[in-house]
């Protein structure tokens, strides 16, 4: 684990099944724990001024030549600028091809568990756990948009049916996010659509932010693909 030093703005134990909402000022650093293995963060990201620009899943794949996300690759946003960046990653595949689960599809896995009879034991989805933080921003439903799936690893057969591979996150692993402007990050701790597992149990993770330098010219994330290049430069265009 990192000094504590490096991430002295603040960390936090989300549960399994809770969510979080947070603004990643430019030039800081998130990191996201795998506590016990097995997790899934469903997250979403928006440019905190202007909230229209949010992450692109189709851009940030199609232009980095990739079906998922790890170390050295950039989440882009749908006006070419990079959002965050992947600066460290131990688990090594993060599915953003899959999108969330909802109310119906986790009863059908799991049957119902509604709040007025399990109270905090209910069963909880990401669709509305994120309609919950979108609220606290003054985002809705409209606002719904693809979201990472970090430390859930989903490939594709020879017939393109997409497979969860189970046992793929353990205990400890992370990865660390960059932020490249100022980014709201709205997160769920709950289980991916596809984990064929037929016990609900999400599991908890640790999150971490701190302090990081700004990306230099040979940044890896940068020289990555000339694609990410401009995405940087269409960045650094803003703020200038």
């Amino acid at each position: 684990m990192a000094r504590s030093e490096e991430w002295s703005r603040f960390r936090l134990k989300l549960p399994g099944g809770g969510t979080w909402s947070h603004v990643l000022k430019r030039h800081t650093k998130l990191r996201i724990v795998d506590v016990d293995g097995g997790a899934n963060v469903s997250a979403m990201f928006f440019h905190l001024e202007v909230p229209a620009e949010r992450y692109n899943m189709p851009d940030t794949l199609k232009a980095q030549y990739t079906a998922f996300l790890t170390k050295g690759r950039v989440l882009m946003s749908d006006m070419g600028r990079v959002l965050c960046s992947i600066v460290e990653d131990t688990c090594g595949w993060h599915d953003t091809l899959c999108g969330h689960s909802d109310a119906a599809h986790v009863e059908s896995l799991y049957g119902p568990k509604p709040y007025e009879h399990a109270r905090n034991e209910m069963h909880r989805n990401a669709r509305d756990n994120f309609l919950v933080e979108l609220g606290k921003w003054g985002l809705g439903k409209e606002d719904l948009v693809p979201n990472v799936n970090f430390f859930s690893k989903v490939v594709a057969g020879n017939e393109g049916e997409l497979a969860f591979v189970s046992n793929h996150s353990r205990a400890g692993v992370h990865v660390d996010l960059r932020a490249e402007m100022n980014v709201l990050v709205v997160l769920t701790a709950v289980a991916h659509p596809l984990d064929p597992s037929p016990k609900y149990a999400p599991r908890s993770v640790e999150l971490l932010v701190g302090e990081c330098p700004p990306p230099t010219p040979d940044d890896p994330c940068r020289i990555s693909r000339p694609e990410a290049a401009r995405a940087f430069e269409n960045t650094e265009r803003y703020f200038a």
